[in-house]
């Protein structure tokens, strides 16, 4: 069981960043449909792009309500590790200079095995939220440390992506040597 401070805090970060995601996918959305096709993993005769935005946009809502809580932290789970596996096939077959499509049209961002690793990790995090809760009232203090946590995770996960997205590619340590 998890706390429900904890939860609620892995629920709106989450939430926060498949929202995020689909809002930017949605907004430029033929840049997106044109990234998802050069990945070249489903036949092009599949639109199945358009449904990526609209899966993210259900698992954030999702994220937000508690009966639906467990489905949709299970679901993004397995969104991240399908974006997780769909960089690691791509890295395998030496497409490297295959855009990650992460920030919209105005950041082309090659894919790199940090990526990997990092969608990984949120998976792992994301799958915590689909855990039992706690039964305890959230108290005023909870509400802050989640806004903070929030907050902090937000700020974190910016830096780091900013970070690992200018350092990486210059690094052979990162696995993307051939």
């Amino acid at each position: 069981m998890i706390d429900p401070a904890i939860g609620t805090l892995l629920s709106g970060a989450f939430a926060l960043l498949f929202a995020s995601a689909a809002f930017h996918k949605a907004r430029h959305f033929a840049h997106f449909a044109a990234v998802f096709r050069a990945y070249r993993l489903v036949p092009a005769a599949l639109p199945l792009a358009a449904f990526v935005p609209i899966l993210e946009l259900s698992v954030a809502a999702g994220l937000l309500l508690p009966v639906a809580r467990p489905v949709a932290a299970v679901t993004g789970a397995a969104l991240l590790l399908l974006y997780a596996s769909a960089i690691g096939v791509n890295l395998l077959r030496g497409r490297h200079d295959l855009s990650c499509g992460c920030g919209g049209p105005d950041e082309r961002r090659p894919i790199a095995a940090w990526m990997l690793v990092r969608n990984l990790l949120l998976a792992a995090l994301l799958g915590a939220a689909a855990l039992p809760w706690a039964t305890r009232a959230l108290q005023g203090a909870d509400f802050l440390t989640v806004a903070g946590g929030m907050a902090v995770a937000g700020l974190l996960y910016m830096s780091a992506d900013r970070l690992l997205g200018q350092v990486a590619p210059r690094s052979a340590s990162w696995g993307d040597a051939p």
